[in-house]
């Protein structure tokens, strides 16, 4: 069987939540602490064993490369001062995997994104990863989807049970329990009413894909707001073939919001060495007074 070897990151959105500050700054540069956004999606698919790194990309998304490349100067100036531990933290980042990076012209869809890196995929199973879906979890889930995808050779998504006040901001699947914390995906159905929901499963984090899913993404007609959305082609594929769905344990933070990522950051914060005990201080005494 083959490895799963590469991933696809779509982070050319405008981030219009965002704005003034994603005007001329990539949201997926926003940090969580100390690390911009993007770069726990990328870590975490570094260590489920991914060597290629495919960002698809879009206008001002520059300081992204910027990001994940050398910065000559920087070091130099690291070295020169002896900030080792700081030198060593930079220069972790350039080395953490292959950076491979396509422009998306047009803003036509997270379905087109994935589209996009058709040429690089070839004929290899990969991993699609969507970097707003920041999950505090024991395990890597990542890795988990991927171990699905072996046992089944099947494409799998990502999913997590959220409240039932939450079904309607998601994509649902309807389901068939497997075993574990695997299903077989019956339907899918975007942002569904509450009544209508067949689970409180949600699509979150990404997929494993097999290379058929671009012949349908090319003959994809476009969906809600005119664009081409990988869930609708998913949602072809099941006409053909069985899509499972792999089932995370932990909580999740949409970090392509505001609240989201600000409750993101106090979390991971609060598990930093060097934060730890002076926002617990903040948490028990200040906010008292509002």
């Amino acid at each position: 069987m083959t490895k799963i070897k590469k991933a696809v990151i779509p982070v050319a959105g405008f981030g219009t939540r965002f704005l003034p500050v994603t005007k001329a700054q990539p949201k997926e540069m926003l940090p969580i602490v100390d690390k911009p956004s993007v770069q726990y999606a990328v870590e975490e698919a570094v260590r489920a064993g991914i060597k290629d790194i495919i960002l698809i990309t879009g206008y001002s998304k520059r300081a992204i490369e910027d990001h994940f490349d050398s910065n000559f100067e920087l070091e130099c100036n690291l070295k020169a001062k002896k900030k080792n531990q700081a030198l060593r933290t930079v220069q972790k980042i350039t080395r953490l995997a292959n950076f491979i990076y396509i422009r998306q012209k047009k803003a036509l869809g997270n379905g087109h994104a994935v589209l996009c890196a058709k040429s690089v995929i070839g004929k290899e199973p990969f991993v699609v990863i969507w970097p707003d879906d920041l999950i505090d979890s024991n395990q890597n889930c990542i890795q988990q989807m991927i171990d699905v995808f072996y046992q089944y050779t099947s494409p799998v998504v990502g999913v997590l049970k959220v409240p039932k006040k939450d079904v309607s901001k998601y994509g649902i699947i309807g389901n068939k329990h497997i075993r574990g914390n695997v299903h077989e995906v019956l339907s899918i159905i975007e942002k569904p009413d509450l009544k209508k929901a067949p689970s409180q499963l949600a699509i979150l984090k990404g997929y494993v894909l097999t290379p058929e899913i671009f012949d349908i993404l090319e003959k994809l007609k476009p969906g809600k707001g005119g664009e081409i959305w990988l869930a609708d082609a998913v949602l072809k594929l099941l006409k053909t073939q069985s899509v499972f769905a792999c089932e995370f344990k932990g909580k999740v933070y949409d970090v392509g919001s505001k609240a989201g990522w600000l409750k993101a950051n106090i979390a991971y914060a609060l598990k930093h060495p060097e934060l730890k005990e002076e926002i617990k201080k903040f948490l028990a005494k200040d906010l008292k007074k509002i």
